[in-house]
C-alpha cells in the first residue's frame, strides 16, 4: 500500500511539473508567426490562385520558396429530410481519380454569405429547400498551405421542391441514406473527403 501511494504522489508531481513547464514555455500567436517578406503571384484565376512567398521565421531562417493556394470561402452541408434521411451523393473527383460519397458542398460566390451559399447549393445540387439550418462548425482542408475556410451546416427538415440546377462540368448522383446506414459508412470508411467526414461526425456528435 507505502509503494502504491508513493508512485500516485510521483505521478502526481510529475503531471504538475510538465504542466507548469509547458505554460512556461508556450509562446503567444504573434511570438510564433511568420513574416512575409515578399510574393509573386504565379496562378490567378477565378477559382485558383496559387502564389510563392518568401517568409522569415521567428528565429531569423528565411524561406524564398513557400507556396501558398487562395480558394474562394467553401460550404457544404448535412441534409436531413423531413423523413430523417439523410442526403448524399456521387460524382467522379479527377484529382483522385474516383466517384467519391459525399454530401452537399459548394463555393460561396461574391455578394454572398456562407449560408446563403448553402441553401443555394443544396437547391441547385439535390433540388431540395426549406428546413431550419445551423452552422455547426468551420474547418480548413489544410492551413499550411490554404488560406480559405469552410463553413458546415446542418440542415433538418428539408424538402423535395425541384429538380437538379447542375453547372456544366456537374454530374451528381443524389441519394437517400438512413441515419444509422450513414453512421456505418463513415465507420467503414466510404466518405474520404475530409472536410465533409469532420461535419458528419459532429453531427452524429450532437444529435445523437
Amino acid at each position: 500500500m507505502l509503494i502504491k501511494m508513493e508512485y500516485h504522489n510521483f505521478v502526481l508531481v510529475e503531471s504538475i511539473v510538465y504542466s507548469f513547464m509547458d505554460k512556461v514555455k508556450q509562446r503567444s500567436d504573434n511570438e510564433m508567426k511568420w513574416s512575409t517578406l515578399s510574393t509573386e503571384q504565379l496562378i490567378n484565376r477565378p477559382w485558383l490562385k496559387a502564389r510563392r512567398d518568401t517568409v522569415q521565421l521567428p528565429n531569423g531562417k528565411v524561406y524564398d520558396e513557400y507556396y501558398i493556394l487562395s480558394y474562394p470561402t467553401w460550404i457544404n452541408v448535412v441534409a436531413e429530410t423531413e423523413d430523417g434521411e439523410l442526403i448524399l451523393e456521387r460524382q467522379y473527383r479527377h484529382g483522385l481519380g474516383v466517384v467519391s460519397t459525399e454530401i452537399c458542398a459548394g463555393v460561396v460566390e461574391e455578394g454572398e454569405t456562407p449560408l446563403q451559399a448553402a441553401q443555394r447549393e443544396l437547391e441547385e445540387e439535390t433540388g431540395y429547400t426549406g428546413g431550419e439550418w445551423e452552422e455547426i462548425m468551420i474547418v480548413s482542408a489544410n492551413p499550411s498551405i490554404m488560406d480559405n475556410l469552410c463553413h458546415c451546416f446542418y440542415a433538418r427538415n428539408v424538402k423535395k421542391t425541384n429538380n437538379q440546377k447542375l453547372d456544366d462540368t456537374e454530374d451528381i448522383e443524389v441519394f437517400l441514406r438512413s441515419k444509422e446506414e450513414v453512421k456505418e459508412m463513415l465507420l467503414r470508411g466510404e466518405f474520404i473527403q475530409s472536410m465533409m467526414v469532420a461535419p458528419l461526425w459532429k453531427y452524429f456528435t450532437i444529435k445523437d
